[in-house]
């Protein structure tokens, strides 16, 4: 339970009883949890929080300062990969690929030169975070770009130029038969982009519009593109400056990829991973790959950020205390953290969004605070119906 001190940050409740417990102590729980989650994040963030399910939903958001709006739009970042796997295998689903296909096939000699090989990476080793290729967003061009960031605020480099950074580099390892290796790498999401594009025969962006946005009804969602502004209500983003000063990184164009465009809201989040887990946008035989997951071995900062559980196509598992697991995604992009969960049958989901307020988290203790919170709302009944308020 968070400190009376912590708790007088929490600006708002409305909806039904936190996970299904009675009255102000299902209040309190949720209200303290995103407490909680707001001290990890060294107090300089805003927090919202959305539970759902059953027809019913609770929220809480704390933060100093203007309130985050109930319906905020936020950059979800790498919870983007979800979305991208889900077209992934709805062209596997219509045999316009499969998931054994090899970049190669797709992208002639794109995967090439010191030590990549094309031939040896399928489709499902790029979904699953298997390739060994080099994480595009560690070059120092690109890292570069992020410290002087007024000058690139509006960069929209294509997809494939950045794979070709990502080949100056020697991979962590060449994927073998029979030897499964894991390491997290947002360049294998930009070669999904690319070879979704020719299968579909549709830019990446408007295949999420029409499979995944439109047929859910998702309309506080959208992909990001060269376009800068966030649309709708939403919280600034203010992080600190290479002087030390605040920086506001609300507007930008650097999220545009199929690692990191989607912005969307706490609600249709929570709304896209249910109804993914319901069998509402994959055929069983699909959902059953995406829930195919391996160890995450030879990354040890992933594993520190997230301990436990394996990684399917385009999505985390995560054991829960009262059994079973939870499939989830993060996303941690410019001052902007998003957190998810969602039961094994769809039934319920929550969505976390925190946005930095002048500080930049430290996320494995944000995470800690973010799995409690998951936890807490996975774990226990589904809400009764209550009068909303907001405090």
């Amino acid at each position: 339970m968070a400190s009376t001190a912590v708790l007088a940050g929490v600006t708002g409740f409305t909806g039904a009883p936190y996970a299904g417990a009675a009255g102000a102590k299902g209040t309190d729980t949720l209200r303290a949890d995103v407490a909680a989650v707001r001290k990890a994040g060294g107090g300089e963030v805003k927090v919202l929080a959305e539970t759902s399910g059953g027809g019913r939903s609770a929220r809480a958001r704390a933060g100093a300062g203007a309130k985050v709006p109930w319906e905020a739009r936020f950059r979800a970042a790498s919870t983007t990969k979800t979305f991208t796997a889900v077209v992934a295998l709805q062209l596997a689903a219509e045999k316009r690929l499969s998931l054994d296909d090899t970049v190669e096939k797709w992208l002639p000699g794109v995967v090439s030169g010191n030590g990549n090989d094309g031939s040896r990476i399928t489709v499902r080793d790029l979904l699953r975070q298997t390739s060994g290729l080099f994480d595009y967003t560690e070059d120092p061009e690109v890292a570069a770009a992020l410290r002087d960031f007024e000058a690139h605020r509006y960069d929209t480099t294509p997809a494939r130029a950045y794979v070709a950074l990502a080949m100056r580099h020697a991979p962590e390892f060449v994927p073998r038969p029979g030897k499964t290796r894991w390491a997290y790498s947002n360049t294998n999401y930009l070669l999904l982009q690319m070879i979704a594009e020719k299968a579909g025969g549709l830019p990446w962006r408007e295949q999420v519009e029409h499979r995944v946005i439109a047929p859910l009804g998702l309309r506080q969602t959208s992909v990001g593109g060269a376009n800068p502004f966030l649309p709708g209500p939403h919280a600034r983003v203010t992080v600190p400056g290479p002087d030390g000063k605040p920086m506001d990184v609300t507007e930008h164009s650097l999220q545009h990829t199929a690692d990191s465009a989607v912005i969307s809201s706490t609600r249709d989040l929570g709304t896209f991973f249910r109804a993914l887990m319901a069998g509402e946008l994959l055929p069983e035989a699909q959902l059953d790959e995406m829930r195919r997951t391996v160890p995450r071995t030879g990354d040890p900062d992933d594993l520190a950020a997230w301990p436990h559980g394996g990684y399917g196509l385009g999505i985390r598992e995560t054991p829960l205390s009262c059994g079973g697991r939870y499939w989830h995604h993060e996303g941690d992009g410019l001052g902007s953290y998003t957190r998810t969960g969602v039961t094994a049958d769809g039934r319920r989901a929550v969505t976390v969004s925190v946005t930095s307020d002048g500080g930049v988290p430290d996320q494995v203790r944000l995470n800690k605070a973010t799995r409690a919170l998951v936890d807490h709302a996975l774990c226990r009944p589904a809400p009764a119906p209550t009068r909303s308020r907001d405090s």
